[in-house]
């Protein structure tokens, strides 16, 4: 019994520190996150240009000049906002170097009887600017049977290297969540883009059980083995 409850409580006592030091990492981590967020944006000249490059940008503030290429704009759809069914709207945005990069220009609804049928979101023409925060391209999600050859408007998931070789655009290796510029009036688009949580918390969580697992078996150890014995040779 003694050797049961020193092998018990050394395991979930061991548990609840890798639980802490899980969370360590993952403090390390936002606290990384929370940094890059809040440095000044990036200078347009200075995009990402290969993957090893956009690793290092990813979630920084970004302000970007160009002009909007309507005529490749994508609907991604089973893209829920706040718990609602919807599509997040993608365009890409041609620079002046030539080459585009892939705006995620916010969220619309789906409509409720008609599947195939998509909101008209805001067109501007010409030269714009674009306020936004860098990120990977949209999670791909599963799809069931074979993609068509020719996709639609409405995709389930977006690829940069097959739509770059699909529209013959030359994509930049991450995409733009947009973000409303200051004092802009707000349109149809919907731009709540949550940052990335770490679950710090819940490693704590999980710590605090294993730890009181730990004392639990100690203590009934010494309540069993050790106190009820003694009280009953008292008696």
């Amino acid at each position: 019994m003694l050797l049961a409850a020193v092998f018990a409580t050394a395991t979930t006592a061991a548990l609840g520190w890798w639980q802490l030091e899980r969370a360590r990492l993952k403090q390390t981590l936002q606290d990384a996150l929370d940094h890059r967020v809040a440095l000044p944006p990036l200078p347009q000249a200075a995009l990402a240009r290969t993957a090893a490059e956009a690793a290092d940008q990813v979630h920084r503030r970004v302000v970007l000049q160009g002009q909007w290429l309507h005529r490749h704009t994508v609907y991604l759809e089973n893209r829920p906002m706040r718990g609602r069914p919807g599509f997040t709207v993608v365009t890409p945005l041609e620079l002046s170097s030539g080459d585009a990069v892939l705006v995620q220009r916010g969220w619309v609804a789906r409509d409720p009887y008609d599947r195939t049928r998509v909101q008209p979101v805001e067109n501007p023409g010409g030269e714009v600017v674009v306020h936004g925060r860098l990120a990977w391209p949209p999670s791909p999600l599963m799809e069931l049977g074979t993609p068509p050859t020719q996709p639609g408007v409405i995709r389930h998931n977006l690829d940069l290297a097959t739509f770059s070789r699909e529209t013959g655009l030359l994509l930049r290796p991450l995409t733009v969540l947009e973000l409303d510029a200051p004092g802009a009036a707000a349109g149809s688009l919907q731009r709540q883009w949550a940052l990335p949580s770490h679950n710090i918390a819940t490693h704590h969580g999980y710590a605090a059980q294993w730890f009181s697992m730990s004392a639990l078996i100690a203590g009934l150890y010494v309540w069993f083995q050790v106190v009820q014995p003694r009280r009953r040779s008292a008696d």
